[in-house]
């Protein structure tokens, strides 16, 4: 199965007080540590969401993983255990700020987010594995509540998953 399209919607008012589609199409698309990631949306770390009228229909170029009250809204295609990893292409740092400098060097893929993460996927499958070596194999229509915790994500299969995203800032307890 290939990666499912992915098309965003996103409404606004005008200066006329009505509802109106600002923008229809493909989220911005940018490779990093070989997954391909759709920036969908998100908002200010520090809580300034605006709604209504004005402002831009793309996202800001936020880091990675949100703070304070930030959010981010991202769709991955995780590429098969059998895709080639090219090491062409611009530096992750720059397309996706902060996401391949939480990888732990010693343990690839694993990670810690001082975040709120809600997983859903949409097709293929992916194991989520905790940093006892637990794992969950996540298949479509399942849904991860990601609170914290030292995880990474290994797509065992020889076909793409497609998960979506939603990451809210939190603090540690």
């Amino acid at each position: 199965m290939a990666a499912v399209d992915i098309i965003r919607v996103v409404t606004e008012v005008n200066s006329e007080g009505k509802a109106v589609f600002a923008s229809v199409g493909a989220p911005r698309s940018a490779e990093a540590g070989g997954m391909n990631i759709l920036n969908v949306w998100g908002s200010a770390d520090d809580g300034s969401v605006q709604v209504g009228n004005g402002g831009t229909v793309e996202p800001v170029l936020f880091p990675f993983f949100p703070t304070g009250h930030g959010t981010r809204f991202c769709v991955v295609h995780f590429p098969p255990a059998t895709a080639e990893h090219g090491t062409d292409g611009p530096d992750p740092e720059e397309t996706q700020p902060g996401l391949v400098g939480a990888f732990e060097p010693d343990s690839p893929g694993m990670h810690v987010t001082e975040t709120i993460d809600y997983g859903i996927c949409l097709s293929g499958s992916i194991h989520l594995e905790l940093d006892d070596g637990q794992e969950q194999l996540i298949t479509p229509g399942t849904v991860v509540v990601q609170r914290g915790t030292r995880h990474a994500w290994r797509n065992r299969s020889d076909e793409v998953c497609t998960m979506v995203y939603i990451l809210c800032g939190a603090k540690w307890a």
